[in-house]
């Protein structure tokens, strides 16, 4: 347990913060889940916009820190690389 007052407000900030990026993470996993469902679908037109959806939300989540911009980028390349196979 934290004793001086300073490490009470960070223990408080830190908890503060996990449960925002728990959350902020969870929704990025149920975008990412969505959209390889919809790859494996076969409209292609619902595949696209769940791919672009889910471009848009690895780039913001990378910005904001969340994740690293490499793992942002990697995530991109194989969701599209999966949607391509599915596709075919």
């Amino acid at each position: 347990m934290p004793n001086s007052p300073n490490a009470k407000k960070a223990l408080r900030q830190s908890e503060k913060r996990r449960t925002l990026f728990r959350q902020q993470r969870a929704a990025l996993r149920t975008v990412l889940k969505k959209a390889r469902v919809a790859a494996e679908g076969d409209d292609q037109e619902a595949a696209e916009a769940a791919f672009r959806l889910a471009a848009k939300r690895l780039d913001q989540a990378a910005a904001k820190n969340l994740i690293h911009k490499n793992v942002a980028s990697r995530t991109k390349s194989r969701l599209s690389a999966f949607k391509k196979k599915q596709a075919s």
